[in-house]
């Protein structure tokens, strides 16, 4: 009996100590396949820039984006994955899709590029001769980032380093054609289990800030056209409409809460001095950080138009273009992300890069950040949200994070030439680089580590509370012609 009892509990030692040895080589083969995947990415350098280079030459808006989304299709198509193309009604997206079983990790891809931004490469001003467009948020870096994150965890799934399910989305419409919504409000991110995503910045650091809420629409008046010298009396300007509804807006300004933003353009406001118009368009933007008042402020503007239209004697109509919820933060994913952005490190630049980055920021007032700041990775830190984005949406349906890289010049602000110049530069490609190995990196953990999605999703659980996602566009199809 005492020999029995002997061997039993050498055999219990023996496991425990089996088990300890596995977890530490476990440990031990983790830090080796992510310096592995890390090295195989930047391998991957040129094929990379290539694309994003394309994408960025494309420049196509949101919902057009159909040879940039056709490239990135193709580029996943060839390395195993399987598409599904058109996706929630929008013809430019799509899922790819490699591996099986759980855990089932997504990655966000962006495509779209901006209007009125055409830049050439180059450190100073250039607009591009008939090329009206430009990545002026950098997600031709964006996409194709996150493809090759994809690439590089569905090689490891193939190798059988890892198992389970690795999904790269491809989300057109991002600058305000709220792609990521009908995915959502399709059910599409339902069997996912944690998703990353990333962003081009201007310095390094885990996306640990909200973003506002936004709620999108085009205003429409309808007048009566008449020669505006020879009989205006019988004419009613539906340009006076869309002037009322921005003055009825600016007085507004004074009497929502200060963290709100409101802009607009004018799309259409007639064709010619002396007709009065009969028709005219203003696109609008309301933003907060909560988006029950984001709505709130919405409605108010709804009613500013159609008094607007009752002043002047137009006919009005409205439609909504996009809406996003705000961004709920993880910190238990940013923590451990921010670990990974650590491990891959900041940009350095070469001579001649330091001195395109002297010429672009020889253009900028204030406080100037120091070049080297690219190389270097910021704290968690909470700070103000002002920004938008349709990534919001789907952290309330999934747990979710996202990394800020440095690809433009320290100081450089989004939607400007400058950011579109430096997204067509190995500065550029060097902070994509750093996204895509530190979603990668990110992501070996959560294949890995269960216990990190179960101790995400019981945030997530916290976070969201009893509320229950519903789109702020309502029903809506996509506006796949709101950049018309």
């Amino acid at each position: 009996m005492f020999k029995m009892k002997l061997i039993i509990t050498s055999l219990i030692f023996s496991f425990g100590s089996v088990y300890c040895l596995a977890q530490n080589n476990n440990a031990k083969s983790i830090d080796v396949l992510k310096t592995e995947t890390a090295a195989a990415i930047q391998s991957n350098y040129d094929s990379y820039k290539n694309i994003a280079l394309s994408i960025w030459d494309y420049a196509e808006l949101g919902y057009k984006e159909t040879k940039s989304s056709s490239l990135l299709q193709n580029t996943l198509t060839a390395n195993g994955f399987t598409v599904t193309s058109g996706v929630a009604g929008m013809p430019t997206a799509f899922i790819a899709t490699y591996g099986s079983g759980s855990p089932v990790i997504g990655i966000l891809a962006e495509y779209d590029a901006l209007p009125g931004l055409s830049q050439d490469i180059s450190a100073t001003k250039s607009p591009i001769e008939n090329k009206p467009n430009g990545h002026g948020c950098g997600h031709n870096l964006f996409g194709t980032g996150s493809v090759a994150a994809g690439i590089a965890i569905k090689n490891l799934l193939a190798s059988g380093d890892l198992k389970g399910t690795i999904k790269v989305y491809g989300c057109p419409a991002e600058e305000g054609g709220s792609g990521k919504v009908y995915m959502v409000r399709e059910g599409l991110f339902n069997d996912v289990d944690v998703v990353l995503h990333w962003h081009a910045s201007d310095n390094n650091a885990v996306t640990y800030t909200s973003a506002l809420a936004n709620k999108s629409a085009k205003f429409r008046f309808y007048g009566v056209a008449s020669h505006a010298s020879v009989a205006p009396e019988k004419g009613r300007s539906a340009l006076d409409g869309v002037e009322a509804l921005n003055y009825l807006t600016n007085m507004m300004r004074e009497h929502i809460p200060q963290e709100a933003r409101v802009h607009y353009v004018i799309t259409n406001g007639g064709k010619a001095p002396n007709v009065v118009p009969e028709f005219a368009e203003v696109y609008y933007y309301v933003r907060h950080p909560a988006k029950a008042t984001a709505v709130a402020i919405f409605d108010r503007i709804v009613k500013a138009a159609e008094g607007a239209a009752l002043g002047t004697e137009t006919k009005m109509d409205y439609e909504i273009i996009g809406g996003t919820h705000d961004l709920l933060i993880n910190k238990t994913l940013a923590i451990n992300m921010q670990s990974n952005l650590e491990k891959v490190g900041g940009v350095t630049y070469t001579t001649e890069e330091i001195a395109f980055a002297n010429t672009i920021q020889s253009g900028f007032t204030g406080i100037i950040p120091p070049i080297n700041t690219a190389g270097k990775i910021l704290p968690l830190q909470i700070e103000s949200a002002l920004g938008s984005t349709d990534v919001g949406d789907v952290s309330y349906v999934v747990p979710t994070v996202g990394v800020n890289t440095a690809t433009w010049v320290p100081g450089t602000i989004a939607h400007s030439w400058q950011a579109v110049a430096c997204g067509g530069t190995d500065i550029g490609i060097k902070g994509m680089m750093v996204a895509s190995k530190t979603m990668a990196l990110t992501a070996i953990d959560l294949f890995t580590n269960p216990e990190l999605i179960k101790k995400a999703k019981e945030e997530f659980i916290l976070s969201k509370g009893d509320y229950y996602y519903r789109a702020l566009l309502g029903d809506r199809k996509p506006a796949l012609n709101y950049r018309d």
